[in-house]
């Protein structure tokens, strides 16, 4: 199944087999169907079939996608409750992918009008004359989907359409369609509108989609024009707008037949899924940091000190995977030009280049490029960054207990006994912590539980053991001090 065309994207080819006159289009047994019908019997041939209903959405298989399919067969136009990053606007422009991948339109017509279902008088009159010869388009269905993000500055003129003065000074009479520029609304006749963030949208302008949303007709500048458009309208609103920007008009929200809440992945398994499908990593993040992160964003949703009203976006996550894996490719870079200047940290390495591989220590960076993404309480004004470092140091423990727990992990604390101690840091390469540790009896159990594999590269094997020290100086076992260069020294807690 394809996905829905980025705007201004040059959408594909029709087949050449396709139907090229009206009479052919007959003749190929075509029935025309409403948006509504259409998205029905897809949406119903899919799940016959077993096919993937909502491609790229994870964590709704069981709340919110069987209440978008009952509305979808209800023939429901909707609108999507939920904090930001909760995946809204991805879930509505899914949408557009039931559609059928092509469909007739009358060359030329602004509203994509059916060549079997003309709705302006200028189109019916060339259907009428044409008849059978009649020329038809063919329209992908990437290219019926309209998008509006509401603002407060969006007016009704964007939405819906204006009076073109050109036009009329061209001796066409005012109220005539042909007059009319139209907005986004009816240029997306025959497809999917999606206004994004409803309550920014000023509750006057709200009013010019009542008619769209009940009676399927627009009004401009006062005169009615009986065009009966065809369309799924799709809304998306934080339910915090109601009391903060704005809120959506009760006459509006009657008119949508189903609302809909969304809501943040529910379990840690689905956390860690959206990640994988959506961090573009740069370099290789091990599955134990990854959930270090899900762990991460979980807690930070679920903190006191962080207003709850605003929520933590799924890109929080997303971006911390991201900062990460950006931090080990950093190490990587630097490394190598500390190797073949033949001094640094780097010489014992310089023989091989270190491939970047992400380390606990890496995911320290976040909580300072990633304090602009949650919304904090009142009270915690210029403790940010100490929070977010307290609920990633917790995060951690966390995943230290839930993976390593009742391993062995005496042949790491021993590497510390009697005042030895093991550095690392950002620019210590991992031939250089390999050659700290030694042989570590137990080592291959915990990088087993790691998901590292029974033949774990330097770099996998590095990121491992350095895990291993964090957790234990969480669980105080281990003592641990940064020095003014910016490394971290495991020694003994004594």
């Amino acid at each position: 199944m394809d996905r829905v065309t980025a705007p201004n994207q040059v959408p594909p080819v029709p087949p050449a087999e396709l139907p090229s006159t009206l009479g052919a289009l007959r003749a190929a047994g075509h029935q025309y169907r409403t948006v509504k019908q259409e998205l029905r019997d897809n949406l119903l041939a899919r799940m016959g079939s077993g096919e993937d209903r909502f491609p790229g959405i994870v964590g709704y298989e069981d709340t919110v996608l069987p209440e978008v399919e009952r509305a979808l067969l209800a023939g429901h136009d909707m609108v999507l409750l939920g904090e930001r990053g909760q995946g809204k606007t991805r879930l509505i422009r899914s949408l557009g992918a039931l559609l059928d991948e092509w469909t007739p339109v009358i060359p030329g017509s602004v509203l994509n009008e059916h060549p079997m279902h003309p709705i302006t008088p200028a189109s019916r009159a060339l259907v009428d004359s044409a008849g059978d010869d009649l020329p038809i388009g063919w329209l992908h269905r990437s290219m019926r989907y309209g998008e509006k993000l509401a603002t407060p500055d969006t007016s009704v003129g964007d939405l819906i359409g204006d009076v073109d003065p050109i036009r009329l000074a061209q001796g066409r009479t005012l109220g005539d369609p042909e007059t009319i520029h139209f907005g986004l609304v009816p240029r997306t006749n025959r497809g999917v509108f999606a206004v994004n963030e409803l309550p920014d949208l000023a509750e006057r302008i709200q009013v010019a989609l009542l008619n769209v949303l009940e009676e399927r007709d627009i009004q401009v500048r006062g005169y009615q024009l009986r065009l009966p458009l065809d369309l799924l309208l799709v809304a998306s609103a934080n339910p915090e707008d109601y009391t903060n920007r704005g809120r959506i008009i009760t006459p509006l929200k009657d008119r949508f037949g189903a609302e809909i809440r969304t809501h943040y992945p529910l379990d840690l398994d689905l956390e860690l899924a959206l990640i994988r499908q959506e961090a573009d990593l740069v370099a290789v993040v091990p599955e134990h940091v990854l959930e270090v992160l899900a762990r991460f964003a979980r807690d930070v949703r679920e903190s006191p000190s962080v207003d709850p009203r605003s929520g933590v976006s799924a890109r929080f996550a997303i971006a911390a995977a991201e900062t990460v894996a950006a931090a080990a490719l950093r190490r990587s870079g630097l490394l190598a030009g500390a190797g073949s200047s033949g001094g640094g940290a780097a010489s014992a390495s310089a023989s091989r280049p270190e491939a970047p591989v992400a380390r606990i220590g890496d995911t320290v960076s976040v909580t300072s490029t990633l304090r602009g993404k949650v919304e904090f309480e009142s009270g915690e004004e210029g403790r940010e960054i100490e929070v977010l470092a307290h609920l990633l140091r917790t995060a951690t423990a966390e995943t230290f207990r839930a993976r390593l727990a009742g391993l062995d992990l005496s042949g790491f604390t021993a590497i510390v006994a009697e005042g030895g101690a093991v550095e690392t840091g950002e620019l210590v390469s991992s031939a250089e912590l390999l050659r700290q540790v030694g042989t570590v009896p137990g080592l291959a159990k915990v990088l087993d539980r790691l998901g590292l594999g029974d033949a774990p590269s330097p770099e996998e094997a590095a990121a491992g053991i350095e895990f291993v020290l964090e957790g234990l100086h969480l669980t105080r076992r281990l003592g641990k001090d940064v020095t003014e260069s910016g490394r971290t020294v495991y020694g003994d807690r004594d």
